[in-house]
């Protein structure tokens, strides 16, 4: 949405600040240029408002991670001053916001049960209580890693098409992404030392991803499938097959796309049968299946 319509701007943009204020506002220079896609779980918010604006975001069921980047503008929490170079991150403790002429804000919005779901797969520990402990991030480069990541789920969640493969492992992306850039208590519980599993159990996720790949499945499904923690798997894929869950699933999928380019179709195409198998991104297809099979997937689809 693009406006300069200070009504309708100021009813859509509090549906997602519930709190925030806008005054002074000067209609001639008012501008509002917002973008926004959802999935399951999340929330992606880009937008760039032109006013005199004090804000406030203190939220109940969720994980907010926002950056306000504006050259006359200040972000504190508490009597504390944040760098606004930098994102911040909250899941109840108040930030405020307040600037002068233009900002550029991005942010994602994590669903907390979401959030908390995959903090405890990850981790083994079913009892973990997912707490995010400081607004500010680990480290200057944790930071702008953050800003870099958030560019390309923006771009990956608007392009997603309804894939449920695709959603998913973004969403999962980015909650890791916020629990690796942020103090929290999933820190402390991956400091812990997980307990090792058989090769009975990598046998079985194996088995469940040959049989499940063209699904919707995440390595979080696999290891419930298999009774384990998704961090128990991963020790036991690298210990038994020196490869992680993501990378053998990924595997697998190839070898689905490389199937089903062979068995085309007249009508099928590259870019149909890499969305089947949960490919995104065609390029990044291309160049996995080209060091796998030593063509491109198009010369298979083509001399197949």
């Amino acid at each position: 949405m693009d406006s300069r319509d200070v009504a309708d701007v100021e009813h859509i943009w509090t549906q997602y600040v519930p709190s925030a204020r806008a005054q002074r506002i000067d209609p001639k220079s008012f501008g509002f240029r917002w973008r926004s896609a959802a999935v399951e779980g999340m929330s992606v918010v880009r937008y760039a408002l032109t006013a005199t604006v004090e804000s406030s975001v203190q939220p109940e069921d969720q994980i907010v991670v926002c950056r306000v980047a504006a050259p006359a503008g200040r972000v504190m929490s508490g009597r504390v001053t944040l760098d606004t170079d930098l994102p911040w991150a909250t899941d109840g403790r108040e930030v405020r916001a307040q600037w002068e002429k233009t900002a550029d804000v991005s942010a994602i919005i994590l669903d907390r049960s979401v959030a908390q779901h995959v903090a405890r797969q990850v981790t083994g520990d079913d009892l973990l209580t997912l707490r995010l402990t400081d607004v500010a991030p680990k480290s200057p480069g944790a930071g702008r890693y953050w800003n870099r990541m958030f560019n390309y789920v923006m771009h990956a969640v608007a392009a997603a098409d309804d894939d449920p493969i695709i959603e998913s492992t973004l969403t999962r992306h980015a909650v890791l992404t916020a629990l690796s850039t942020f103090p929290s208590t999933f820190s402390e519980a991956m400091a812990s030392e997980p307990r090792l599993s058989a090769p009975a159990v990598v046998r079985r996720a194996v088995e469940y991803m040959d049989s499940h790949a063209h699904e919707p499945i995440t390595v979080d499904d696999v290891a419930r499938a298999v009774h384990i923690s998704t961090r128990g798997l991963q020790y036991a894929f690298r210990r038994a097959l020196d490869t992680t869950p993501t990378a053998h699933l990924r595997r697998v999928r190839l070898d689905g796309a490389h199937r089903d380019l062979r068995n085309a179709g007249p009508a099928e195409t590259v870019s149909a049968i890499a969305r089947r198998w949960g490919f995104s991104n065609i390029t990044r297809f291309a160049a996995a299946y080209r060091t796998v099979y030593g063509r491109s997937p198009r010369e298979t689809l083509e001399q197949d």
